[in-house]
């Protein structure tokens, strides 16, 4: 089985972390995700990323760079990071698919939120990739 990308924005706004609440499917909903999606056949994994966030959250954003690693998700995915950020005169970050929240998170509120399991370790690695000490993880992690 050829594995599968999906890519995860680390969307930043300084030193915030862009964090989005599923709202389906029924088994993901009211857990909260690093947002973006699965890179289409013939697409890049940037504009992959580009796409995605416009699509979820109607924004443009310019993707920056890849945070080292992969994550295990439903076999064949796996999630690859990348950081991004607002292009100037961008709408602000609003839940159009798949979720039904969103929320700006300092690093000390970076595990006030119930991540899914998978984003856990990227969002982890993405706080280091930055040079952010993230707080201990999040409870029974």
């Amino acid at each position: 089985m050829t594995e599968r990308i999906v890519v995860g924005a680390a969307l930043l706004d300084g030193d915030r972390l862009l964090a989005a609440r599923r709202s389906a499917p029924a088994e993901l909903a009211g857990r909260w995700e690093l947002p973006g999606g699965k890179v289409e056949e013939g697409e890049t994994p940037d504009a992959a990323l580009v796409r995605e966030l416009r699509e979820e959250l109607g924004v443009d954003a310019r993707p920056g760079e890849r945070v080292p690693g992969q994550w295990p998700l439903k076999p064949p995915y796996v999630l690859h990071v990348w950081t991004a950020s607002l292009l100037p005169g961008s709408a602000a970050p609003a839940p159009l698919e798949d979720h039904d929240a969103l929320r700006w998170l300092s690093p000390g509120e970076i595990w006030d939120v119930p991540w899914l399991a998978a984003d856990v370790p990227a969002v982890h690695r993405t706080l280091t990739h930055l040079g952010v000490t993230p707080p201990a993880g999040p409870p029974g992690a």
